[in-house]
């Protein structure tokens, strides 16, 4: 008796079969995808490598700028 409805709870299970599918992307508002696609700049220009560097030592060295115009400034 439990063995008959415990393989016909299994048959209902197997039978549902979840799946998924891919997204239609039929909208006229879909971007392409992929790696670096979503970044308001181009990581393979020539520019980039010296771009960077110049604003992360700027966004870096800005506190410690600050910091030593304010330790020398007059009162």
């Amino acid at each position: 008796m439990i063995a008959a409805i415990r393989s016909q709870a299994t048959g209902q299970i197997a039978r549902r079969a979840f799946s998924t599918s891919r997204a239609q992307m039929s909208s006229p508002y879909h971007y392409p995808s992929g790696a670096g696609s979503n970044l308001p700049f181009n990581p393979k220009s020539k520019w980039f490598g010296p771009g960077f560097v110049l604003f992360a030592v700027a966004g870096f060295g800005a506190p410690f700028g600050i910091a030593v115009y304010q330790t020398y400034r007059s009162k």
